[in-house]
């Protein structure tokens, strides 16, 4: 047995085609059905079924996936590890960022995060928060930006910062100008919310006590946008009312800003964190990265908090998971 075999196992199993798997490892499909062939005779078991278009895993076959998958994660950690030592930032960095954070945070570091690490190929994408945890646990991700908690044990949570959320008014809404705003003095008939599959869609309904459920809510709901620009828009052409986390107010223009209303304490705000599969081998990399997204963020304002004990005028809203 080699890890080349298993390189090819992995092919097969998700492509589920010899001829494309072989294409995909750069080999011809009858070096790789005889490298395949010879490990299932050494195994004494049948990976693949061959009879079948495409091609399946037998019962057997997944048990030795899975110990495959988890040889070739554990080979790749420790060539990761040996370059921690060795001082080197080198290699693939995938990254997830959802929506409503990577306009307004990936500007912040990323010029200087490839400037200091010329050798890493940084791949980002954009991917609601279910999507992240899946590419976190699959390895198609190495690191995730997103709110937190998850309450995922295989995940490790790097706290970066708390995010303040304001809302964000039409002046025909005439909200009451005073120094704090309530959640109640919200009308839910003229709240703009995103579509769903988005964390802060359900942090905002959970913060408003509000419920999918609740028809006479969910009716209000005249359209779901698909971005915070989108809200914003919305709100300055089509009037109500939206709620916009600290980050996406910068870029308001002042007269936009006058729109803004603070809640009042304690205040609404999302852990903003680093999210890793536990024993994520490059800790150095992890730890330079948070470090400088942390010193690229405003923390002298009240809106952003590196501590994770403050807990006294804040409060860190949650996903709904149940509805």
């Amino acid at each position: 047995m080699n890890l080349q075999q298993l390189d090819y196992l992995i092919a097969v199993s998700e492509e589920r085609h010899f001829v494309q798997a072989a294409n995909k490892c750069f080999v011809t499909q009858a070096t790789l059905s005889m490298m395949i062939k010879r490990l299932e005779e050494e195994l004494g078991v049948l990976i693949f079924n061959r009879t079948t278009k495409p091609v399946t895993v037998t019962k057997e076959g997944e048990l030795v996936l899975n110990y495959a998958k988890e040889i070739l994660a554990g080979v790749k950690n420790m060539k990761l590890a040996l370059q921690e030592i060795k001082d080197e930032v080198m290699g693939d960095l995938r990254l997830g960022i959802i929506p409503t954070l990577a306009p307004y945070l990936l500007p912040i570091f990323l010029n200087e995060l490839s400037t200091k690490f010329p050798l890493l190929k940084i791949t980002i994408r954009e991917l609601i928060t279910t999507d992240i945890i899946e590419g976190l646990k699959s390895g198609s991700l190495d690191m995730g930006l997103l709110a937190t908690p998850l309450f995922e044990k295989n995940l490790s949570e790097h706290h970066l910062f708390y995010e303040q959320f304001y809302a964000y008014a039409s002046r025909s809404e005439n909200l009451k100008r005073k120094k704090y705003l309530l959640p109640e003095d919200i009308n839910p008939d003229h709240l703009w919310l995103l579509e769903e599959g988005h964390c802060m869609r359900n942090q905002m309904l959970n913060f408003c006590q509000m419920r999918k459920k609740n028809d006479a809510h969910h009716q209000s709901i005249r359209y779901e946008a698909g971005s915070i620009e989108t809200l914003i828009n919305l709100v300055n052409r089509d009037n109500g009312v939206t709620i916009l986390p600290k980050l996406a107010t910068l870029n308001l223009s002042e007269s936009q800003k006058t729109q803004l209303y603070e809640f009042a304490p304690p205040i609404p705000v999302r852990e903003i964190s680093l999210v890793t599969f536990k024993n994520y081998p490059r800790k150095k990399l992890l730890s330079e990265l948070k470090d400088m997204i942390c010193k690229k963020i405003d923390f002298a304002t009240s809106s952003f908090n590196t501590s994770k004990s403050l807990k006294k005028n804040i409060t860190v809203l949650e996903h709904i998971t149940k509805e």
